[in-house]
């Protein structure tokens, strides 16, 4: 084996021409990862681009049909083709629905128990989320696989109990009836639980506790500012899914009494032959505050999380 300067230098070339050929970084590598230089990426980005407003456009053609259903009669709605323009009855429809499904009463209603909800969902959730994911207690893993278990369960087996629990306090056609069963979701506690055993470093804690930080501060100021990403989307999500609910809220409300939104529009679609027009309008009115608060804090939410994500 020859231990001399040029079996080195051949063996471990160190020249500027070895390292340019070894790793290259200059134009040409460029130029090989892309092949058309700056035309190729700016292809590219309006390729992937043009995928979002086509995906986009395509979400939001039921949005479009149920604005220009609503703009239209019920007998232009049941002609062939269907109409696929705007009408000028919206103004009339929009009326229509508001008066016949007391339309302001329902939306303040159905406000107040997304927005309980979601907050109730988010606190107890994040509560014992932290609790599964960093403390430890007894049966500690049987009781997160109950949680967890009860997800696989159908909300509708649940009904009749619950519904007789309900008549039994009273709480009939009472807002309490629909917020109080839904303060707390095993999707939520798993959610938390998840995010927080990523987020949150167990060293973080101990040295909370080492510092003299009772478990109150150490939620307040450590386990909160961990959490706010997640708790931000759970809120979201809790809220659309409080704002949508029909199963439970048809059965244990009335129209006449405290309704929600999705009780209100049932009286617009009964009789012999419903105004489908009417209907939709109804159905874009209770849509469209879902909208706004989707307007107003969607890229604070999703900022939220993707700063979540880039600080772990």
């Amino acid at each position: 084996m020859t231990r001399g300067g040029p079996a080195r230098r051949s063996a471990y070339p160190r020249g500027g021409a070895a390292r340019r050929s070894a790793y290259p970084r200059g134009g040409a590598a460029r130029r090989c990862a892309y092949p058309h230089g700056r035309a190729g990426r700016r292809a590219a980005r309006l390729g992937a681009y043009g995928l979002l407003v086509l995906f986009g456009a395509v979400s939001l053609l039921p949005l479009l049909w149920t604005a220009v259903a609503a703009s239209r009669t019920t007998t232009r709605l049941a002609a062939t083709p269907p109409p696929f323009r705007f009408g000028r009855n919206l103004p009339r429809n929009l009326e229509i629905a508001w008066t016949e499904a007391g339309l302001g009463e329902a939306l303040a209603n159905t406000a107040l128990v997304a927005g309980a909800v979601a907050l109730g969902t988010v606190v107890c959730s994040t509560l014992a989320g932290f609790a599964f994911a960093k403390l430890r207690f007894r049966f500690k893993g049987p009781l997160l696989l109950l949680v967890a278990g009860t997800m696989l369960i159908p909300p509708q087996l649940g009904v009749v109990p619950l519904y007789l629990l309900v008549a039994r306090l009273r709480w009939t056609d009472e807002l309490q009836a629909v917020i109080l069963p839904s303060l707390v979701s095993a999707f939520g506690v798993f959610f938390m639980r998840q995010h927080l055993r990523r987020a949150l470093p167990s060293e973080l804690l101990e040295a909370a506790r080492v510092d003299g930080a009772g478990l109150g501060r150490t939620l307040w100021h450590v386990v909160l500012p961990a959490a706010r990403p997640a708790m931000a989307v759970l809120a979201m999500l809790s809220f659309v899914a409080a704002w949508n609910d029909f199963f439970w809220p048809v059965l244990a409300l009335t129209q006449t009494g405290n309704p929600t939104v999705q009780v209100a529009l049932t009286g617009l679609g009964r009789g012999h032959v419903p105004d489908q027009s009417v209907v939709m309008a109804g159905a874009l009115l209770g849509t469209l505050p879902l909208l706004v608060v989707l307007a107003l804090f969607g890229r604070h939410i999703v900022g939220g999380v993707m700063r979540g994500a880039v600080k772990g």
